[in-house]
């Protein structure tokens, strides 16, 4: 899972992001080593980790690109999907490469076919159990990616100015279409009768098409900060309030998630299906802003451990499983009791973690930083495009787009 820098950096931030790979490990330690919830009810309910990467994801990003628009300045297709390749990529080619050259070794299992890999589209109607499945969730990040650039840039190019108004009532279709596909998949895939919920994993869990509606909510965030800044200030002068919302809604719906999400002998909740991801995304959102907001605990303490963690979190999403496979294999004949094999396994994926990205993200990072420092046309390149447009015979699209605000 990856996020952007953010500067200044927010203490807030960094524990979610710690907090979502936490969970995840919890989850995926569960399913791939323990078989039983190791670490209780957390082990249940910590696949919505993957859903709180995505709702940081969709308030980063769409900081990053509304926080320049807004001001004027002109965004650069290039220049961000250079940037976005250069943080997400590397990693991904390692571990990737690692994959089908030691198949064995990763998991034993075969991968699907690498052009899907190559081209993010793997998610798309993935069957569970083939190796490296966890990259699902890296695909439906780099198709977000692509997407949100495109649709502010398509908004400015036929509009000339983005409306406030359009662009909520956009994000409030968005969620209500992404409830109603998953509401309408769940009749044909939720239940167990009939060997339904076999399709529920390939149709419902990995598709972009139910999933996107949660990098919503963070996405509304950044438009609430850059279109309404206003309202941004006394929202985020609410932190503690906002900071028990959030604690109380995602404590909501962690119980209804561990009690109805799935129930044996029938099969997925519907309104878990139809409703629950949304509304996690929500819960979470509360969070994000809970961290934003500088009377709020979560802005104001700093977790020891936490930033450390947040900065390897990409890197430890991506080799966490393969590694606590092999760590698995190599400690049976051990006979170690659960605590020590949790131990064990855990400093390994840690290490895992670090090692990848201090020697492959972080190398990588400064060459973005370097050559490529903003996802905006510099004023040099700005008064060169305009010069050329001014000779041109005929008007020039760029993917460079100027942001004009129109009051709602």
């Amino acid at each position: 899972m990856t996020s952007a820098q953010t500067s200044p950096r927010f203490d807030g931030l960094d524990t979610l992001r710690a907090v979502a790979i936490l969970l995840v490990f919890a989850y995926h330690y569960r399913v791939f080593v323990s078989g039983e919830p190791t670490f209780g009810w957390v082990s249940t309910v910590g696949w919505t980790g993957v859903d709180l990467f995505f709702v940081l994801s969709g308030y980063l990003i769409g900081n990053q690109l509304l926080s320049g628009v807004t001001k004027g300045k002109s965004l650069s297709l290039r220049a961000f999907y250079l940037r976005r390749l250069l943080r997400t990529l590397p990693n991904y080619y390692v571990v990737l490469a690692l994959y089908f050259t030691l198949p064995t070794l990763m998991g034993g299992r075969t991968p699907p076919p690498l052009w899907r890999f190559l081209t993010f589209t793997q998610n798309l109607w993935l069957q569970p159990g083939t190796a490296f499945s966890h990259a699902w969730s890296l695909c439906i990040e780099e198709q977000f990616y692509v997407v949100l650039p495109l649709v502010i840039v398509g908004a400015l190019h036929f509009g000339r100015s983005l409306s406030k108004r359009v662009a909520w009532l956009a994000l409030a279709g968005l969620m209500v279409a992404g409830v109603t596909l998953r509401c309408v998949l769940w009749f044909r895939y939720g239940l167990e009768e009939g060997g339904a919920v076999e399709g529920y994993y390939p149709n419902i869990y990995y598709s972009s098409f139910c999933r996107f509606d949660e990098f919503l909510p963070g996405v509304a965030i950044a438009m609430l900060k850059n279109f309404h800044p206003e309202l941004w200030k006394r929202v985020t002068g609410w932190g503690r309030a906002t900071l028990g919302a959030g604690v109380l809604a995602t404590a909501v719906l962690f119980a209804l998630l561990a009690r109805y999400y799935y129930v044996d002998g029938y099969g997925y909740g519907f309104a878990m299906t139809g409703f629950g991801y949304s509304l996690v995304a929500c819960a979470f959102a509360l969070l994000v802003v809970a961290a934003l907001s500088p009377g709020s605990l979560l802005y104001r303490v700093r977790v020891p451990g936490a930033a450390p963690l947040a900065a390897w979190s990409y890197a430890i999403y991506l080799t966490h499983k393969p590694l606590a496979h092999i760590a698995r294999e190599q400690l049976k004949p051990w006979g170690l009791g659960s605590g020590a094999t949790v131990a064990i396994i855990a400093a390994l994926c840690l290490l895992g973690g670090w090692l990848l990205y201090r020697f492959v993200e972080t190398p990588f990072m400064r060459l973005r930083d370097r050559y490529h420092p903003t996802n905006f046309h510099t004023a040099a390149s700005e008064a060169g495009a305009a010069s050329a447009e001014a000779n041109a015979s005929m008007p020039q699209q760029d993917t460079a787009v100027t942001f004009r605000s129109r009051s709602a």
